[in-house]
């Protein structure tokens, strides 16, 4: 049978693994990319690592997320990972929605889950003396500074800032911020210096502020609110992260360990954006110490409809909310298959199976 996995590796984690192997020690940061419920087959992998990996390698990492990667990333911070896990996959694939739905209606759905998604234990995901959450919000800026809630504003913003991505990646930092939520045990120093265009702003993560951080993170233009008045944060509009960090562009190559990656995806880009455009995928050093882990194209072909869980699915299923849920769920069973072959392969690493950057 075909490997449910494709494993893809920087050259500097090609040596280091066929020197030393691959050691839960040596992982220093686990990205985590937006996506909405793409993001729900990595599943299996999250309550491995976290649940079994790295349990008995205890050392500071950096968990880095945006949107869906940015609830996974809290999750994994709870005292109880695999449970917290379990518990957003339920949640998660359990959302209802009408056929004609409203952003404010979607935004409170969102909270509610949030909210039994931290369950009153917001502390162990703000304080976890090993792993540190920073959360990836966008803040808008120039025409996207201040909408006042009207949509045709907001429409009218993105249109701007959509336009000014598609000359390059610099015009779209004049319509948003980077706002990094971040563990006050790490400075997020390696994301402080200049990496790119956008101007960033640091913000410890506390409980104050922890769940209108996450829900920012994930709120979708014109999809939900804008989150406003977030706890320690500049005054301003906040909207998901992936607008800028898609799948976490971002530079690894800073942190002298390796970087471990599941993904939805076998490439990287930038910013959601730029999802159409093969030229801006990811190609430079910032992957060099890289492990990135994602579905097989044979894995996917197993699972229902022959694809990822994704956000269009909540129009094609309609209101049979039953037969969506029961989809999504059985894509989330399916996960353990690629966490159980990743963990095969971590056990003897053999570095043919591994495509390189």
């Amino acid at each position: 049978m075909s490997s449910p996995i494709s494993i893809r590796l920087g050259q500097r984690a090609r040596q280091r693994i066929a020197a030393e192997g691959v050691q839960a020690a040596d992982i220093a940061i686990v990205p985590a990319a937006a996506g909405g419920p793409k993001g729900l087959i990595l599943h299996g992998m999250d309550c491995w690592m976290f649940g079994e990996f790295f349990r008995n390698a205890p050392r500071q990492r950096r968990l880095v997320g945006a949107s869906i990667g940015a609830w996974r990333m809290a999750a994994s911070a709870f005292q109880d990972p695999v449970a917290a896990h379990k518990r957003l996959a339920r949640l998660y694939a359990s959302q209802r929605y009408p056929d004609k739905v409203t952003p404010a209606y979607v935004t409170r759905t969102c909270r509610a889950l949030l909210d039994e998604l931290l369950d009153g234990r917001g502390h162990e995901a703000v304080s976890h003396p090993e792993h540190h959450v920073s959360i990836i919000t966008m803040r808008g800026i120039g025409a996207l500074a201040s909408t006042n809630g009207a949509r045709w504003r907001e429409m009218a913003g993105f249109l701007l800032a959509a336009a000014g991505n598609a000359v390059s990646r610099k015009r779209l930092a004049s319509s948003m911020e980077r706002v990094i939520f971040h563990n006050q045990r790490d400075d997020a120093r390696w994301l402080r210096d200049d990496f790119d265009a956008f101007a960033g702003h640091f913000v410890g993560l506390s409980q104050e502020n922890l769940r209108d951080a996450l829900l920012a993170s994930g709120s979708i233009p014109l999809v939900l609110e804008a989150v406003t008045n977030i706890a320690g944060a500049p005054d301003g509009a906040y909207w998901d992260g992936g607008l800028i960090d898609y799948h976490l562009h971002l530079p690894y190559q800073r942190d002298p360990g390796l970087v471990l990656y599941p993904h939805f995806s076998d490439y990287i880009v930038p910013g959601w954006l730029d999802k159409s455009m093969p030229w801006r995928r990811a190609r430079d050093q910032a992957l060099e110490n890289m492990i990135l882990v994602s579905p097989s194209a044979e894995f996917v072909a197993r699972l229902p409809n022959a694809k990822l869980p994704d956000r269009k699915d909540f129009r094609v299923y309609g209101q049979n909310h039953e037969h969506r849920t029961r989809d999504w769920l059985h894509a989330i069973g399916e996960s353990e298959r690629m966490a159980e072959a990743f963990a095969r392969w971590c056990e003897r690493p053999d570095l043919k199976q591994a495509a390189s950057f």
